[in-house]
């Protein structure tokens, strides 16, 4: 009934975000991989709501999928508990039945009704209205996110490796698949060939008699052609993705997956054009494929969404991706930690989140993935890398062993943030009598690098007095550089109020619009590209280059011919975003590639 949803955010910042908002109707994404602190939420709900618990501990077998399901099955639990405490409700200002009609858009049909409602007299009309709003309250959807890098292979006691299906994403999916919950999965970062075919083993992805889908598969892209690729590789395994969300390569939170220059106005008019054909396609290619299984087909087609997220903000931007580009949704995320009545954020780092400036917020290098990271200078994990660094003590102490993938110096794969790996790493650039300001670079890129299983799963147990395990409590955050342009902290009344329209919340730092700040970003991470490349260019990179800048180049031709239909915008605005245009036309066109500038055609 909402027409955005709240994005995942971090690990823990969102893990127990649909308690808090899904009886309102909005929908929410949950990060289910790290079940060492999805086990402790659960722990710490059951005692808050009274529920039992039993622990799961790591000597139960498939620990890690039973810790998710029994976590998630409490979420659905509570969530429909609230439900009908909240259906049982008197119409009464301040109630979360009120509550619940008043944060709908305003176009939406049971907000009508409820306005309606209001202007009648008590009396039995009045009852029967009620009654029938009552009936059309739903709960937000309670999605989990599955993030497909991030599926290393786990070992037994006696350190012998264990079959493939316990591996971190396909033990995560498990959790998920054998919940009760009716909500969808979004699979992020890319393909992962051993996740996606593991879904074929879970009878509720596929359709039932009734062609309804039990549990959904969403897709997070970057383009077009990547939820084309991965919705056939999908399609002919008989599954069906239930959405595709396009999310900003760099004008996001957390990771960035920078595209090869493709911006955001490009792409969401790509999939504009050829969505009904998209559709088709994988259509064809599913029911094609359950045939062959002898599994139930789809004799109409089945709803197929398209959402996007990354860095919007103001609620004009919102409803124009709503309505030109014909989008199902939108994703608000960065801007929700702010609202510590839906999301986790400690106290220490929401202050520092509220009070922080545009320079606070950067595009990393911290993740041991080797994935750029939008990272917070403010933060503690931040002093604390740094800290380690001036005691002569680089790296972290490695414990979840999530992001363990490098292999330069062990035949167990290890994690690139950790003391273990920096150790041996700056032992190695010592021994290779590098010159000095080379060996620096060098030991910057070795020691930028941070923990982020720890990082970015403490918050939620600071915020709830849960017990930190080894006293790591240094939080990592990873707004989008959206927040900027947001200062204090909100009630969820205010973010939605913001979202619809209704109110404005943006601090008084000159915010451009979205497509000219994701081209910003574009623009400087192409120039740190090119700086990178400190010897003569290869003819590879050169083109590589040449083609990213020709990519941003379009963009901006695409923006200028997109204008006129910014139709709520004003004519201020219009020009201030023109003259933007031709500034960053007027850098990439000058910008040295190789031995020389582009010279503009």
């Amino acid at each position: 009934m909402h027409t955005f949803h709240i994005p995942v955010l971090g690990l823990s910042y969102s893990v127990d975000t649909p308690l808090k908002v899904a009886r309102y109707g909005i929908a929410s994404v949950v990060s289910i991989i790290e079940d060492e602190m999805v086990e402790k939420m659960r722990a710490y709900h059951c005692l808050k709501s009274g529920e039992p618990y039993t622990a799961i501990t790591t000597k139960a077998d498939d620990y890690r999928a039973k810790r998710i399901t029994a976590y998630l099955n409490l979420l659905n639990k509570l969530v429909q508990q609230q439900l009908h405490q909240l259906r049982r409700m008197p119409f009464e200002a301040g109630n979360d039945l009120v509550r619940y009609f008043e944060l709908l858009p305003d176009n939406d049909e049971a907000k009508t009704a409820y306005t309606d409602m209001l202007q009648l007299a008590d009396g039995e009309a009045k009852k029967l209205l009620q009654q029938e709003l009552r009936t059309k309250i739903v709960a937000g959807a309670i999605d989990v996110n599955i993030m497909a890098k991030v599926d290393n292979l786990s070992f037994s006691p006696d350190g012998n490796p264990l079959p493939a299906e316990y591996s971190d994403a396909l033990s995560a999916l498990r959790g998920f698949a054998n919940s009760d919950l009716q909500s969808s999965v979004v699979l992020s970062a890319g393909y992962n060939p051993r996740l996606y075919s593991y879904l074929e083993k879970f009878n509720d992805f596929y359709p039932d008699k009734a062609q309804r889908l039990i549990k959904k598969i969403i897709l997070k892209v970057s383009d077009y052609r990547s939820a084309l690729i991965q919705g056939k590789l999908l399609a002919k395994k008989g599954l069906w993705v239930s959405e595709f969300r396009i999310e900003s390569g760099l004008n996001c939170g957390g990771h960035a997956f920078a595209t090869d220059g493709y911006l955001m106005g490009p792409i969401l008019e790509e999939f504009r054009e050829k969505r009904a054909l998209l559709a088709s396609e994988l259509l064809e290619l599913c029911n094609k494929a359950n045939e062959a299984k002898g599994n139930h087909t789809f004799t109409a087609m089945p709803p197929l969404r398209i959402t996007v997220q990354g860095g919007i903000g103001t609620a004009n931007e919102d409803e124009f991706l709503r309505t030109y580009y014909e989008v199902d949704g939108t994703g608000w995320g960065s801007p929700f930690l702010l609202v510590p009545e839906a999301t986790n954020v400690d106290n220490d780092t929401l202050q520092q989140l509220a009070t922080a400036s545009k320079e606070d917020y950067y595009l990393s290098h911290a993740s041991p993935l080797g994935v750029p990271f939008h990272n917070f200078r403010k933060s503690t994990a931040e002093q604390q890398r740094k800290d380690r660094i001036t005691k002569g003590r680089p790296g972290s102490p490695c414990y979840k062993k999530f992001l363990s993938t490098n292999t330069e110096f062990t035949s167990t794969p290890i994690c690139a943030a950790s003391r273990q790996y920096q150790d041996l790493k700056i032992k190695e650039l010592a021994e290779r009598n590098l010159p000095a300001d080379v060996y620096e670079a060098e030991m910057q890129r070795v020691t930028e690098k941070d923990c982020l299983c720890e990082g970015l799963s403490v918050s939620a147990l600071l915020k709830g007095n849960i017990n930190v395990a080894h006293k790591l409590t240094a939080v990592t955050i990873c707004p989008g550089p959206n927040l900027a342009y947001f200062s204090g902290t909100f009630t969820l009344p205010q973010m939605v109020g913001h979202i619809y329209g209704r109110e404005h919340i943006l601090n008084s730092v000159p915010r451009p619009n979205m497509f000219i700040n994701e081209l910003n970003i574009y623009v400087d991470y192409l120039k740190n590209e090119i700086e990178k490349c400190t010897q003569m260019l290869s003819q590879k990179q050169e083109s590589f280059f040449n083609s990213f800048r020709n990519n941003l180049l379009n963009g901006i031709n695409y923006y200028k011919a997109l204008l006129p239909e910014l139709k709520k915008e004003t004519e201020d605005y219009i020009d201030q975003m023109l003259l933007q245009l031709n500034n960053y036309q007027e850098t990439l066109n000058t910008m040295p590639i190789g031995s020389k500038a582009l010279v503009a055609q």
